[in-house]
């Protein structure tokens, strides 16, 4: 069908387009990613798997789809220490997705998915895409675009500046990755006692520990990255496609 960029287009062709269209909208953050990776890389990444498989997507489907410019800022409270972070609190978070996703429904729009880049969102936008679907009658859907790189869906983060996200931010945008510095103290994970299955610690005392980003980034590389990216995008061009035809 259409790809539409909502920034790109006027008033009217959204006014035309919404009431049938599927709007995905990026969302991202701004926070610290260790010693060697952008700041931007979570608003990066969610903008390029929700741009590529929205295109790719659009080739397969008889719905419009309307690409929303990414929200460059999540809830990042737990890496302010470091400093190179712009925080939502996860209160502020929710009201500004609730909000924009209010906006869609008065301009028209009816459904709506959430293409999250950054785990301390997970939480936030599960909250807002129910708020939203209650009080302004939207179908929101709300999915994390890493999830489609994982033999399992239903995996968890796969780290937080390390080999994956540099992998993919070397691909898409080699400038933004620096030298990795070498650990000066061993991982924790690789010491301390596993996490019972299926629970989800917060401690902020573990990202010190960890000077800020997980497993291993020394290991990334840009052929790596794009191949997982390619997954990404297949994956979640798969998932819009289908969302044309539920929601």
């Amino acid at each position: 069908m259409t790809l539409l960029r909502w920034a790109d287009v006027s008033r009217e062709t959204l006014n035309e387009a919404l009431p049938e269209a599927l709007v995905v909208l990026p969302v991202g953050a701004t926070e610290q990613h260790g010693r060697h990776l952008a700041t931007g890389t979570d608003a990066l990444l969610a903008a390029t798997a929700a741009e590529r498989a929205a295109e790719l997507a659009a080739g397969r489907v008889n719905r419009t789809l309307v690409l929303a410019p990414v929200l460059p800022f999540g809830a990042s409270d737990h890496h302010l220490a470091f400093g190179g972070t712009l925080s939502l609190t996860p209160e502020t978070l929710l009201a500004v997705l609730v909000d924009l996703l209010r906006s869609v429904a008065a301009d028209g729009g009816r459904r709506v998915v959430l293409v999250n880049g950054h785990g301390g969102n997970v939480g936030v936008c599960h909250a807002a895409a129910a708020a939203a679907s209650t009080r302004h009658r939207l179908a929101v859907a709300h999915v994390d675009y890493w999830r489609f790189a994982a033999d399992d869906p239903a995996g968890g983060v796969p780290g937080h500046a390390g080999e994956f996200e540099t992998s993919l931010v070397a691909a898409v945008r080699p400038h933004a990755v620096g030298p990795v510095p070498p650990r000066t103290q061993p991982l924790p994970e690789a010491t301390g006692a596993p996490q019972p299955k299926g629970v989800t610690v917060h401690d902020a005392a573990l990202w010190t520990a960890i000077d800020g980003y997980t497993d291993h980034p020394e290991r990334a590389g840009a052929e790596h990255g794009g191949a997982w990216l390619d997954t990404v995008v297949a994956g979640l061009a798969a998932c819009l496609a289908g969302l044309t035809e539920t929601l």
